[in-house]
């Protein structure tokens, strides 16, 4: 591994792990133990979880860019024994420490008061490594965001990690000794990759956040072959002003997801790049690989199919069903539903909620998507996203497409806002290319040319920069909020 110019080589990490696996056995980590990690991504964040899930705890993985009162809730509810928080983090998670909210507390670095465990860790002599997990043992907690509610813990067991691995080395692209430059958090997607790099032999660069200069930097300077991108770091590399300049040629693969990404921005990236990005689809409950659009997918005399989001993976069955639960004719659209060793076990302690989303066997997504007469998926929004207008059904993520399809158009956000004729109105905000003065007239013409009246926005405002949540998705709850504040029916 790779962190701010220091290496680290297997045979150190190997070390590492064993270190704190016995650091952590002196305060009671075993078979079911429950243990949170606030850190930033740095390598010692990778040898915990490892270490942790090596002697069968329960890990979770706070995300550094959330709030302290998501942090506490989370603490409480996986019952953790033992948390373990960098240094940088400690000041805002004291208060609710000091309150008793978890037992044991460890510090990465110097905090006054609290142990370090990096420290204690290297009181120990290293061992050779031994998984002491039930591989149907809990391995961790995931917690959705809670845009719509409190957060949920995901169950996985080590059945669904070992699944999840071998399915991305199956199926993605991977370059031969992969140099992978990961600059989200290690709390989300970016945590999943690390494993499948480690078995194929790979260097994993850790980077703490994302600047699009030195993130063109470094993949010149250490020959990255492979990245994981959301598509607003997407946005920023395609407008940066070295991008193009910039020798990007050991690039092989690029991996983006978590959110939906615009026709425009995608030619402009592949135009800059080359045919090296793989879209993945999958949610929490079901992590990074469920279905795949390959590179050799995203063809640009092909426009239409790089909106889709590919074909189901090896390993897992996908169905389009209706609220009955019956499949949907090919070219309808239906709720994505999936089953298969990869789907969570279930929301910790939330039995109501467990049932809801796996009722009949198979993992609800709560996305709504139709296929294609060649089997390609295309997603057509989140259930709780949708737009009844006047009665019609409107899917916002088709509305954006259109938007974005508009040469002055670099981002957009569709959602209902309260009318008092048509129940919901269509309402966009769109973030203009630099340089571009976009028509407000004429981009909704143009939408009403491609999706008829009913899809058209009935208004439209120009944002320099689309707010966006800790995990890179553009924060639709903010940019409704002000508009449902005083409505009978508050926002989703």
């Amino acid at each position: 591994m790779w962190y701010q110019g220091q290496e680290m080589t297997y045979g150190e990490m190997g070390c590492l792990i064993s270190q704190m696996m016995q650091a952590m056995q002196q305060f009671g980590v075993s078979q079911g133990s429950g243990v949170c990690l606030l850190a930033r991504n740095r390598p010692e964040n990778v040898c915990l979880r490892l270490a942790v899930q090596m002697l069968g705890g329960r890990y979770t993985a706070l995300n550094p860019l959330g709030a302290a009162a998501d942090h506490r809730f989370v603490i409480e509810d996986t019952a953790a024994q033992l948390l373990i928080v960098e240094d940088c983090f400690f000041s805002s998670i004291s208060q609710f420490v000091e309150q008793g909210a978890v037992t044991t507390v460890l510090a990465i670095g110097q905090v006054e008061g609290v142990q370090d465990i990096l420290a204690l860790a290297a009181s120990f002599q290293p061992e050779p490594l031994r998984c002491r997990a039930d591989s149907r043992g809990i391995a961790g907690l995931t917690y959705t965001g809670g845009t719509t509610g409190l957060p949920k813990g995901i169950i996985h067991t080590h059945r669904t990690l070992v699944t999840n691995i071998l399915m991305c080395l199956a199926e993605w692209d991977w370059p031969r000794d992969p140099r992978i430059l990961l600059s989200t958090p290690l709390a989300h997607a970016a945590g999943l990759l690390t494993v499948p790099v480690f078995v194929k032999g790979g260097c994993v660069f850790l980077t703490d956040g994302f600047d699009a200069g030195a993130f063109i930097d470094l993949v010149e300077e250490q020959g990255i072959s492979a990245t994981f991108l959301v598509p607003t770091m997407i946005y920023a590399l395609t407008t940066h002003p070295r991008v193009r300049a910039a020798d990007l040629s050991s690039l092989k693969l690029i991996v983006y997801g978590a959110a939906p990404i615009t026709p425009s921005l995608l030619a402009e990236a592949l135009d800059i790049f080359g045919p090296v990005f793989l879209q993945l689809y999958a949610q929490s409950e079901a992590p990074m690989t469920v279905t795949t659009l390959a590179p050799a997918d995203h063809d640009p005399r092909r426009p239409g199919q790089m909106l889709s989001c590919g074909f189901p993976m090896v390993g897992v069955q996908v169905r389009l069903l209706d609220d009955a639960g019956r499949e949907v004719p090919r070219g309808e659209v239906g709720e994505i539903c999936v089953r298969g060793p990869l789907v969570m076990d279930g929301y910790w302690g939330r039995s109501e909620e467990t049932s809801a989303a796996l009722r009949d066997g198979w993992l609800h997504t709560g996305d709504l998507a139709r296929e294609d007469e060649r089997g390609y998926l295309y997603i057509v929004d989140r259930k709780k996203d949708m737009i009844i207008s006047g009665g019609f059904n409107v899917y916002p993520k088709e509305v954006e497409d259109v938007l974005a399809s508009h040469p002055d158009v670099a981002q957009a956000a569709v959602f209902g806002i309260p009318d008092e004729k048509w129940g919901e109105a269509v309402k966009a905000v769109i973030v203009p290319w630099p340089g571009r003065e976009p028509n407000v007239d004429e981009i909704i013409a143009h939408v009403r040319r491609a999706k008829g009246a009913v899809n058209t926005p009935k208004s439209i405002d120009i944002i320099a920069e689309m707010p966006q949540t800790p995990l890179g998705k553009p924060d639709k709850k903010l940019l409704r909020a002000p508009y449902w504040q005083d409505a009978d029916r508050n926002v989703g």
